[in-house]
C-alpha cells in the first residue's frame, strides 16, 4: 500500500500536464474550425488518432483511414497535427505546387538522435546546409559519372553472392538442388555494396569489425522505423522520461566511433592533395585508384573545411549506409517472392535474358537498361511493396491548400506511398502483380506520381539511379543463373512487419539449381 500510494503524486504530476495540453490542443482544434480543414475521423483526448494505427502496419492503418474518410485527411497525432495524403493527385499537388512549402522535415526524435541533430540531408531543414548536401551527393557520390566509375565494385558483389550459392553443395549432388534463406544474403549484398562505395580501409579490420558494422546498420533500420512516444508528446522528455533517448543514445555513441575510427584511417593513410582536384574523382573502388566517399570528403574538407566538417562526413556515411541497405535488401527479396508465385513472369524474364545475353557470359550492369521487361518487374515490385511505404515526413513551413482544404503551418505530411500505388483509381487491378503494365504505359516516368517508392519533389532521395543498378544486376544475375522454386509443400508467405522499408515477417527461404547452360561461366567466378 505504501509503493501505490507514493505512485499517486508521481502520476498526478504525469496526467495533469497531458491534460491541460490536451485542453490547448482541443481548443487550438476549435479555433481553427473556420478554416476549410480536411475532414477528420473522431478522436479521442489527449491521444488524438493515434488508436487508429496502434494494430495494423501503418500504411495499411493509414489507407483504411484514406478509404473511409478520403484522399486528403487530416489526423491529429498527440499533439501532432498531420496531413495524410493518400492519392496521387493530392500528392502531385505536395510535391509540385507546394513543393517548397512541404520541403521542410519535421523534428522528430530518431533524426535527432541519430541524424546529427537534424543535420543529415535526409532530414536537415531546407535552406543552405541542405543545399549544400544535395550538391555533394549529386556532384560527387552519386553522379552518373560516379555510378559509373563503380560499377566495377557492385559487379564484384553481385558475383561474390552467385558464387557463394553455386558453391553451396546440393541436396543429392554438388550441381543439385539447395535450400537456401535470402534475407540475410541481400542484405549482405547491399551493405557490400554501400560500405565498398564508403571506404576501403574496413578490409583492413577484422571480421568482427565487418560484423559490428553490419549489426549497427540493421539496428539503425529497426529503430527508424519504429514510432516514438516522444514524438507525439514532447512534454514527456520535459517530465524526464527518456528510455527511447537513452537507447538511441547508445546506438549513437557504438555507431560514431566505428564511423570515426574508419575516418581517421583514410586521413592517416592519404597524402594531402593542397587542392580539390582529387574530390572531382568519381566514387568507386579504391584499390583500383578511384575515390572513396571518404577520400572524396577529406579532399573537400581540405579546400573548405568550414563546411565539410568531420560531423558532416559522419553524417553523410551514416545515412548512405542507413538508406542503402535495407531497402534495397527488402526490394530484391519481395521482388523474389513475387517471381515465385508467379513462375510465368520469372520464365518470361529469363528468356529476354537468355536472348539478350546468351548463355556465355554473366549479366554486366550495361546490359540492364537493355533488359525491359526486368525493369518492368522492378516497377512493379517498387509498385505494390515500395521500399519505403510511407515517405519520409515533410512539415509545412507555411499555410497553403491541398484539395481545396486548408493546411496549416506546421502541419507533418504523411504521403501513403503502398495506398497510392494500389488505388483503384489510377491502376488496373490494382492488387494484381501484372509488370506488363508498365510496358503498355511507357515505363515508370510515364506513371508520373502514381509512382512514389523514391518520393518526389526536391527532398525526393538521391539514391534511386544506385539502388535500381544493384536491385537490376542481383536480379538479373540470380534469373540468369539459377533455377528458382519454392519450398516443397510450402507457400511463400508475403506477411508484412511493421517497419521503415516494409520487411517481410519470415524471411524468405526457396530452393535454388545452377542452371546447367550457366555451370561454365559459374565455375570462372
Amino acid at each position: 500500500m505504501a509503493d501505490a500510494s507514493s505512485s499517486l503524486p508521481l502520476l498526478s504530476s504525469l496526467l495533469i500536464p497531458l491534460f491541460l495540453l490536451s485542453a490547448l490542443l482541443s481548443w487550438r482544434w476549435t479555433k481553427s474550425v473556420r478554416k476549410n480543414l480536411p475532414p477528420s475521423p473522431p478522436s479521442f483526448p489527449v491521444i488524438g488518432h493515434l488508436h487508429l494505427i496502434a494494430k495494423l502496419p501503418p500504411h495499411r492503418a493509414l489507407a483504411a483511414i484514406a478509404a473511409a474518410r478520403g484522399p486528403v485527411v487530416l489526423l491529429r497525432l498527440g499533439y501532432r497535427p498531420v496531413l495524410l495524403v493518400s492519392s496521387a493527385p493530392a500528392a502531385e499537388e505536395c510535391f509540385t505546387a507546394h513543393d517548397v512549402a512541404f520541403a521542410n522535415r519535421p523534428n522528430l526524435l530518431v533524426p535527432e538522435m541519430l541524424g546529427f541533430v537534424c543535420t543529415t540531408m535526409g532530414f536537415t531543414p531546407h535552406g543552405p546546409h541542405w543545399r549544400d548536401l544535395r550538391r555533394i551527393y549529386a556532384v560527387h557520390l552519386l553522379s552518373s559519372a560516379a555510378l559509373r566509375s563503380s560499377s566495377d565494385s557492385r559487379t564484384r558483389a553481385v558475383r561474390s553472392l552467385a558464387k557463394a550459392l553455386f558453391l553451396q553443395p546440393g541436396d543429392s549432388e554438388p550441381d543439385g538442388p539447395r535450400r537456401v534463406e535470402m534475407k540475410s544474403r541481400f542484405f549482405n549484398l547491399a551493405y557490400d555494396v554501400i560500405m565498398t562505395m564508403v571506404s576501403t580501409a574496413l578490409k583492413e579490420g577484422s571480421a568482427e569489425e565487418r560484423q559490428r558494422f553490419r549489426e549497427i546498420v540493421q539496428e539503425t533500420s529497426a529503430v527508424s522505423g519504429a514510432a516514438n512516444v516522444a514524438d507525439f508528446f514532447p512534454a514527456l522528455r520535459r517530465l524526464g522520461w527518456r528510455g527511447p533517448e537513452r537507447k538511441l543514445a547508445r546506438l549513437q555513441r557504438t555507431r560514431d566511433a566505428l564511423i570515426g575510427e574508419l575516418i581517421e584511417r583514410h586521413r592517416v593513410r592519404r597524402p594531402r592533395s593542397g587542392s580539390n582536384g582529387e574530390a572531382a574523382a568519381a566514387i568507386g573502388n579504391g584499390d583500383k585508384g578511384r575515390a572513396t566517399v571518404i577520400d572524396v570528403m577529406l579532399s573537400l574538407q581540405e579546400s573548405d573545411p568550414g563546411t565539410y566538417t568531420d560531423v558532416t562526413i559522419k553524417g553523410l556515411i551514416a545515412e548512405l549506409l542507413a538508406a542503402g541497405t535495407d531497402t534495397s535488401a527488402v526490394t530484391m527479396e519481395w521482388a523474389m517472392c513475387l517471381l515465385l508465385i508467379h513462375p510465368e513472369v520469372l520464365h518470361t524474364a529469363r528468356a529476354e535474358l537468355d536472348a539478350k545475353i546468351g548463355l556465355g557470359r554473366m549479366v554486366e550492369e550495361e546490359d540492364i537498361p537493355n533488359l525491359p521487361y526486368l525493369n518492368c518487374i522492378i516497377y512493379e515490385t517498387l509498385r505494390l511493396y515500395p521500399a519505403v511505404p510511407l515517405l519520409v515526413p515533410h512539415e509545412s513551413s507555411q499555410d497553403c491548400t491541398v484539395g481545396g482544404y486548408d493546411v496549416p503551418r506546421g502541419t507533418m505530411l504523411l504521403t501513403n506511398a503502398w495506398a497510392i500505388h494500389r488505388d483503384p483509381n489510377t491502376w488496373d487491378e490494382p492488387e494484381e502483380f501484372k509488370p506488363e503494365r508498365f510496358q503498355c504505359e511507357g515505363g515508370k516516368e510515364e506513371a508520373g506520381l502514381r509512382m512514389l517508392p523514391f518520393g518526389s519533389g526536391r527532398r525526393k532521395c538521391p539514391g534511386e539511379a544506385l539502388a535500381m543498378r544493384v536491385i537490376g544486376l542481383a536480379l538479373a544475375t540470380l534469373i540468369h543463373c539459377f533455377e528458382w522454386e519454392k519450398l516443397p509443400g510450402e507457400e511463400v508467405d508475403m506477411t508484412e512487419r511493421p517497419g521503415l522499408s516494409m520487411p517481410k515477417v519470415k524471411p524468405l527461404e526457396v530452393v535454388c539449381t545452377p542452371r546447367h547452360t550457366m555451370l561454365h561461366a559459374l565455375s570462372q567466378l
